[in-house]
């Protein structure tokens, strides 16, 4: 794991050893967005800081913007192409440039630069200047990967910084930047502005000819309909209507009291009296008949003048005149002597003339009352025209001041000067301190970060069994042995079990080999029977089961090794052995089988696709393997793996106890834990696992 930080270190050495120093300039821009002394007008409120960090975004996007790096671009390699000191050397795309190469580029950048257009890579002319550009990485992706721009924390500034192997070069890019984006910016602001206050303009004339329609169709209509003020007009007719309804009510209240009072008077006389009376008295009455009725008349003229001055006297003067004609009617003694009723008369002629001016009145009052009432009524429909020519007027005019008042502002805003300013040009860069040393270490920590943390997803997504106790924790079987890998190309048996001073894996795989031969005598007891099996091929049970029979020779017993894998006899092969199973289970096999020397017996297979109760009936081989019980102390049986299904169950029936071999390294799949239900069906006849191929740095992590 340490070495491949140490080859990063070391290739991050080389790389940077020659790179040039750095050198960086930096300037700085009043934005007038939180400043409020560049405020043409005050705000009502703070503005929100989400809105303000908007705002700088943009900025910040647009001094970044291709359009303002491609006139920094075109600034630099006219530059180069027409100053004798370059900012940077000729690049090889530079150098075969010709001389009317060279023209022709230092034109088009210079019309390029003066309309503030951009390259078009579908022109194959322009496709070429922009590699140059590149070449010489002037481009605007070059310059954007050394341009960085930020806003001083919650300031109204903003930092426009540029690094490059060139003190003056850094300084020229700043300063350019600034510059062209000031100018775009100025240019763009202005011209929403003028755009604003055209807008508004138009809008404002708009509202204005509306306003003025809405006034003349209101004026039109008054001088048409005769009407000057008609509130105060209505006011006026509604107080005259008081008036008269009062008097009308004065007046009725009058003739009824004279009449009443007339009416009593008559019935005091007798019927003679009036003829008398009328007889005696008919000059002056009819005097006075004349003189009430030119009163009447001046009293209906005084109310139809609306109670004019001048007829006031005039009904004054005939008052008088009628007053002295009742009293020369009281004072004619024209009465009979024998009456005593002169009286009575007297006040019945001046009740009768009340009555009569009473009556008189009543009418003229009436007939003033409905001219009034008629013309109060042809107010009405004035009223709710002259209403709605008004509201019309009233919205017409806030609409009007709310869009005059915007357009004043948006004028007066238009006329002050831009806010954005530069307010620090940037100076010839420093050299900045040396980035390689950082660039080594960051490289070796990097690299050794990424190695723990490869190792660390492979560590924790590894499900695969390393050790004797995952196996057991995994699969809830115990585990009574585990063996070491061997890592020798080619493992001698006799070495292993003859050879007493054998070192190193050797020695450790024969202590694990009697540790397991141990805990398999404890399983067995009395039982002879072992059957070793495994879960899938390749796991090494035949190598376990020919090397526990050599653990059991060491202790002085017969065993006998029996290949019961048909699919695979390796046992067989590997013992060169002359005694089959198939010739044993049908009795055919030499007698010198069971006469020869040797603590191992090996009986072998003749292989092919069979199963063992297709060698002989199972009646028949459990009568075999009584008799080889009876010859031996211990059978080993080695069966084909579990995924053979019936040729390694088939052995299970004739088995003492199950023994099972599991590969270290191997995770526990679907079709695996199927297997391992099984075995665990088996009760007290299965015995447990044997870990295998264990790593030596596992095995020494669970001895400790």
């Amino acid at each position: 794991m340490f070495l491949v930080p140490i080859i990063a270190i070391i290739i991050t050495y080389f790389l940077t050893r020659n790179q040039p120093n750095i050198y960086l300039s930096q300037a700085k821009l009043a934005t007038g967005i939180v400043d409020q002394t560049q405020k043409v007008f005050s705000d009502e409120g703070d503005a929100q800081e989400s809105k303000i960090s908007q705002e700088f975004s943009n900025l910040t996007e647009m001094l970044r913007s291709k359009k303002i790096l491609d006139q920094v671009s075109y600034s630099l390699i006219i530059h180069d192409l027409t100053n004798a000191t370059p900012y940077r050397k000729p690049s090889r795309l530079m150098l075969q440039l010709n001389e009317q190469a060279k023209a022709h580029a230092l034109q088009k950048f210079s019309e390029l630069y003066k309309n503030r257009q951009e390259l078009s890579l579908f022109n194959s002319d322009q496709n070429g200047l922009k590699k140059v550009l590149e070449s010489m990485r002037y481009d605007d992706q070059s310059l954007l990967n050394n341009l960085t721009t930020y806003r001083i924390q919650t300031s109204d500034y903003i930092v426009v910084q540029f690094e490059s192997e060139g003190s003056e070069l850094s300084s020229f890019v700043v300063n350019k930047l600034c510059k062209e984006f000031i100018d775009y910016y100025t240019v763009l602001l202005k011209e929403n502005q003028r755009k604003a206050v055209d807008f508004w303009g138009t809008l404002l004339k708009a509202k204005q000819d509306t306003l003025n329609q809405r006034m003349a169709a209101l004026k039109a209509y008054k001088i048409k309909n005769h009407v000057l003020n008609l509130n105060e007009k209505a006011k006026s007719i509604y107080a005259q209507i008081t008036d008269l309804e009062a008097q009308k009510e004065t007046i009725e209240k009058n003739t009824q009291s004279t009449q009443a009072a007339i009416n009593n008077i008559d019935k005091s006389f007798d019927p003679r009296d009036p003829r008398y009376l009328e007889a005696s008295k008919i000059g002056l009455t009819q005097s006075y008949l004349t003189t009430s009725a030119q009163l009447q008349t001046l009293n209906n003229a005084y109310v139809q003048s609306n109670f004019d001055p001048k007829y006031k006297n005039q009904i004054d003067s005939l008052s008088n005149v009628n007053s002295a004609q009742v009293q020369k009617l009281s004072d004619k003694n024209i009465i009979n002597p024998l009456s005593t009723k002169q009286s009575l008369v007297d006040e019945k002629l001046t009740l009768q003339v009340q009555h009569d001016l009473a009556k008189n009145s009543a009418s003229s009052v009436d007939h003033e009352l409905n001219r009034l009432y008629k013309e109060f009524d042809n107010l009405v429909p004035h009223e709710g025209t002259i209403q709605a020519l008004e509201s019309a007027i009233s919205v017409a005019s806030q609409e009007y001041l709310e869009i005059l008042q915007k357009y004043n502002q948006t004028n007066m805003v238009a006329r002050f000067s831009i806010e954005l300013r530069l307010i620090e040009e940037a100076e010839p860069g420093i050299s900045q301190p040396s980035k390689k040393m950082l660039l080594v270490i960051l490289s070796g920590i990097i690299t050794f970060v990424f190695c723990v943390a490869v190792f660390f997803i492979l560590f924790y997504f590894d499900n695969t069994i390393k050790n004797s106790r995952e196996l057991a924790n995994r699969t809830k079987i115990p585990v009574l042995g585990h063996l070491n890998l061997l890592k020798s190309e080619s493992i001698d048996l006799r070495e292993i079990w003859n050879n007493a001073n054998a070192q190193g894996e050797t020695k450790h795989f024969r202590n694990l080999m009697q540790s397991l031969r141990y805990e398999v005598d404890n399983e067995l007891t009395d039982r002879k029977v072992l059957l070793i099996n495994s879960i899938e091929k390749g796991e090494g049970k035949t190598f376990i089961a020919i090397n526990l029979a050599y653990a059991w020779s060491t202790v002085n017993k017969n065993i006998l090794l029996i290949d019961g894998n048909f699919s695979n006899p390796a046992i067989t092969e590997f013992a060169k052995t002359k005694f089959y199973l198939e010739d044993f289970f049908s009795g055919t096999i030499d007698d010198t089988f069971f006469s020869g020397n040797g603590k191992i017996k090996v009986l072998g297979n003749k292989g092919g696709d069979i199963s063992l109760l297709e060698v002989n009936t199972e009646n028949e081989i459990a009568g075999k393997f009584t008799a080889l019980k009876s010859a031996f102390d211990l059978i080993v049986i080695e069966a084909s793996s579990l995924d053979t299904l019936n040729k390694s169950k088939e052995w299970v029936n004739f088995s003492d106890k199950v023994l099972t071999v599991f590969e270290a390294g191997k995770n526990i799949s679907e079709p695996i834990n199927q297997q391992i239900e099984y075995l665990k069906s088996l009760n007290s006849k299965y015995m447990g696992w044997v870990l295998n191929m264990e790593q030596r740095e596992h095995q020494v992590t669970e001895s400790e």
